[in-house]
C-alpha cells in the first residue's frame, strides 16, 4: 500500500489547535502498518471521549469543544481518520473501504490505545464508523452520540442534496476542501479556518480519502458495506448503550436520521434530544461550544 504523509510544516499555520500530536500504528490490512495521529486534552484518569471526525474535514473540526470538554474533567481523543489530517493517506482509492475504516479506528482505540467505557461521539463519517463500532463492540463503550450522522443499508435512496455533493466529489477537477466544509456550514468560515480544513492536502495527490469517501456509503441492497450495517443495525435495535442525539437544525442530509436512531435503538429511550440551533452539516464549526457542553453534561449522567 503505497502513503503519503504530510509534511508537519503544512499545519504551521493552522489556528487555535495547540495540542500535542500523537501518533501510533495500526495495521493497514495489507500486510504492513499504518501511522495514525490523535490528539488528547483533559485529565488523563477522566472519562473518555472519543471524537470521530468526518468527510472531508480532521480532528480540527472539533477544537471547539475540546476545552470545554477538558474543562469538565473529560479525556478527549480526537483521532484523524486514516487519509485525513495527520493520519497516513493511502494514495490508491482502492484501498479505502467502509470495512478498513472501521478496523483501523477498532485498532487505534482498543488495541493500541487501550482505551474502555467510551462515550463515542460521531459526526457525519464519523458515526457511519463509531455506529459500527459500538455495535461490534458494545462492551467497550459507556455511551455514544449521534450527531449529524447515521448508518445507511443501500435499501433507502439517498437524498439528491448528497448525490449533488458526491458528483463534486468525484467530478472536480481540483477539490477545494475548505470549501466543501464551509458550504456545510451556517454561515461563512474565516479565510484562516478554511484554510485549516485545505492544509492537510498540499495538492491532488493527497485527496484520495475525500475524494472516495462519498462512494463507500452503501446506496444500493447490494452494496459491499450493506450486510454488516444491516447486522449493526439489529444489534442496535437491542442495544441498551445509552445513546444520545444532537442534530443541527439545518442538514438536509442527515436530518431525518435523528427520529429514525431515537426510534430504533432502546438506548436512546430515555435520552434527552438536543436540537443545535442554526447550525449546518458541520454543527462542530457552527455550534461547537454547544456541542461540547452537551456530551459534557451527557459524560457526567453516565458517570453519575
Amino acid at each position: 500500500m503505497r502513503v503519503l504523509t504530510t509534511p508537519e510544516e503544512a499545519f504551521a499555520d493552522v489556528v487555535d489547535f495547540d495540542y500535542p500530536v500523537h501518533r501510533v500504528e495500526v495495521p493497514d490490512q495489507d500486510g504492513g502498518a499504518l501511522n495514525m495521529a490523535y490528539v488528547t486534552a483533559g485529565p488523563a484518569d477522566g472519562p473518555v471521549a472519543l471524537l470521530l471526525h468526518g468527510e472531508p474535514s480532521w480532528s480540527f473540526l472539533y477544537r471547539k469543544a475540546l476545552p470545554v470538554l477538558a474543562e469538565a474533567g473529560i479525556r478527549v481523543v480526537a483521532p484523524d481518520l486514516v487519509g485525513f489530517g495527520r493520519s497516513d493517506k493511502p494514495v490508491n482509492r482502492s484501498d479505502h473501504s467502509y470495512a478498513r475504516h472501521v478496523e483501523w479506528v477498532r485498532s487505534l482505540v482498543f488495541d493500541v490505545l487501550g482505551l474502555r467505557e467510551v462515550t463515542m461521539v460521531g459526526q457525519d463519517w464519523g458515526g457511519l464508523i463509531g455506529l459500527r463500532l459500538l455495535a461490534e463492540n458494545p462492551d467497550g463503550f459507556l455511551g455514544a452520540v449521534a450527531a449529524n450522522t447515521g448508518m445507511p443499508t443501500g435499501d433507502r435512496d439517498m437524498p439528491e442534496v448528497w448525490w449533488r455533493f458526491r458528483r463534486t466529489v468525484e467530478q472536480a477537477e481540483n477539490l477545494d476542501v475548505g470549501r466543501l466544509v464551509e458550504s456545510g456550514c451556517a454561515r461563512p468560515m474565516p479565510p484562516e479556518v478554511r484554510a485549516a480544513y485545505d492544509a492537510p492536502f498540499p495538492d491532488e495527490s493527497y485527496k484520495a480519502g475525500p475524494r472516495v469517501m462519498p462512494t463507500l456509503v452503501p446506496t444500493t441492497p447490494d452494496d459491499p458495506a450493506t450486510e454488516a450495517n444491516r447486522a449493526a443495525w439489529e444489534v442496535l435495535a437491542r442495544s441498551d448503550v445509552p445513546l444520545l442525539t444532537a442534530f443541527s437544525d439545518s442538514d438536509p442530509i442527515t436530518g431525518p436520521m435523528g427520529p429514525v436512531l431515537r426510534r430504533k435503538v432502546p438506548g436512546a429511550t430515555g435520552q434527552p434530544h438536543t436540537t443545535l440551533e442554526n447550525a449546518g452539516h458541520f454543527l462542530q464549526e457552527d455550534a461547537g461550544t454547544e456541542l461540547g457542553r452537551v456530551v459534557a453534561e451527557f459524560v457526567s449522567r453516565l458517570c453519575g
